[in-house]
């Protein structure tokens, strides 16, 4: 592979666009996820906190109602 195809390190490399049941569960899911890894995880700490910096606030996430939002969707 070249070196031209890689992505940088401060480069996007995907944008998600997430409706709020599917935030909700993402914000979730790493929460767990920090919770779950090890003291000697440190990097992967960093990526997990980092990742969540960039979703909505802990208060708005506690604001969606999954249960509305999924029966919204069907």
């Amino acid at each position: 592979m070249a070196t031209d195809d890689l992505i940088a390190p401060n480069e996007t490399a995907f944008r998600l666009d997430l409706p709020p049941a599917q935030l909700k569960v993402t914000y979730s899911a790493l929460r767990s996820m920090l919770a779950d890894f090890g003291h000697d995880e440190p990097d992967v700490h960093r990526v997990i906190r980092e990742v969540l910096a960039k979703l909505p606030d802990e208060p708005s996430i506690r604001a969606i109602d999954l249960s509305a939002e999924l029966k919204r969707s069907t």
